[in-house]
């Protein structure tokens, strides 16, 4: 009985109309799923984030100049330079850069009997700026030991400058982790030896980290007890890549450290780039779904007088409608599945440049389900169009 209700329904199907459909949204579709795959594989090339600073951030100082040299401009952020920059609504939080204010001669174990000592400096940011396990950071003054978080440029310095010079080993980072570190802290009149632990290797921050309970302990057992004011800032921005971010330094003479800005930028470009391209593939799905939803009704008004006999002789909208729908439903499956096969077949020609950046690529499960909620939307909305359609048909024989 299906069947010949089929037979009778599927007369005037356009199947050039169907093909047109599937030809769009197959187009739409491939376009929006490789964006986000794209985008995916790529932005780990311009987002090198450090696992123990999380969220996107700025450090700031003012720019030196030959003349502020000369008339001993120390290049200080005043109270008012820092409310103005919290005042600004790319600005999410400022943080202080907060510098010893004491004597401090580090010893370093490199094995076989080797130690290395030079003299050292610290610097301490807000704890919300770092994310450390809380076991491995931290201060108590009555079991002293401090973790420091140091620059990657300094290990590379060791390795392939004095190592290489002295016939001493190179070390990894896994190793230096675990070799002996001591600090001999004094000013003020005291002196003290506390054992340190490297916890962590930054590529951003040019500088020897510490927490910063520790730094304002020592600052006052050892320290003159003058007042600082901050020399280099920490921001937590909204978008590092922001046009008004990079205006306002350049308006008040500010430089951003590292290539954060340039990198960022690059990632604020490919993310409006990757929305642009992924709109209009979605534009050209919602076209095809009107295209479908045409031909559809074109179907159903030329078939008008065939859906009406079968209401009159006992048939339910739904089991007159089933037939459009796994029309539908099998159509755009289709759709989704060679769309996914076409996004897969363009990624594999763009990996192997990905690869060359050292980026191993993202997992194509986010963009398959990106692809199966565009794709679910379409058909729910086809179906619920169908439904509608042959329903006021039955109420019209009513």
């Amino acid at each position: 009985m299906n069947n010949i209700i089929w037979k009778l329904l599927r007369q005037h199907i356009s199947k050039g109309q169907l093909i047109g459909f599937a030809i769009a949204n197959l187009i739409g579709l491939t376009i929006v799923l490789l964006a986000v795959q794209f985008y995916r594989d790529v932005r780990p090339v311009f987002s090198d984030e450090e696992s123990f600073i999380s969220k996107d951030y700025l450090i700031i100082t003012r720019a030196v100049t030959g003349a502020g040299a000369m008339m001993g401009s120390n290049g200080e952020f005043s109270e008012a330079d820092i409310a103005d920059l919290e005042g600004q609504p790319w600005c999410r939080q400022v943080g202080r850069f907060l510098n010893s204010d004491f004597a401090i001669d580090a010893q370093l174990g490199v094995g076989s009997g080797h130690a290395m000592h030079t003299q050292f400096f610290f610097e301490a940011i807000p704890d919300e700026f770092i994310d450390i396990d809380p076991a491995q950071w931290g201060f108590s003054p009555d079991k002293p030991e401090v973790p420091v978080v140091i620059s990657r440029d300094y290990l590379s310095l060791y390795n392939f400058g004095f190592a290489a010079t002295h016939g001493m080993p190179k070390i990894s980072e896994g190793q230096a982790e675990m070799l002996p570190l001591e600090f001999t802290l004094s000013g003020n009149g005291k002196r003290q030896v506390m054992p340190g632990r490297i916890v962590g290797f930054s590529n951003r921050l040019n500088t020897v980290i510490v927490p910063e309970e520790f730094m304002e302990w020592a600052n006052q057992y050892f320290g003159s007890g003058e007042v600082q004011h901050p020399q280099r800032l920490i921001l937590e921005v909204s978008s590092p890549g922001d046009v008004k971010i990079e205006q306002y330094m350049d308006e008040h003479h500010y430089e951003v450290a590292g290539d954060k800005m340039s990198s960022s930028k690059a990632n604020y470009f490919l993310t409006v780039i990757s929305g642009i391209v992924i709109a209009v593939g979605i534009l050209i799905s919602l076209l095809s779904f009107f295209v479908l939803m045409l031909s559809i009704y074109l179907l159903l008004q030329k078939n008008t007088q065939k859906i009406q006999d079968l209401l009159l002789l006992g048939y339910s909208p739904d089991q007159v409608s089933k037939h459009y729908i796994l029309l539908v439903v099998g159509l755009n499956a289709a759709v989704l599945v060679l769309a996914i096969v076409l996004m897969l077949l363009g990624r594999l020609a763009y990996m192997d440049m990905i690869h060359a950046f050292g980026v191993s690529g993202a997992s194509v499960w986010v963009a398959i389900l990106v692809g199966l909620i565009i794709m679910g939307a379409i058909t729910a909305g086809n179906i619920r169009a169908i439904r509608r359609k042959i329903s006021s048909l039955w109420l019209h024989e009513k």
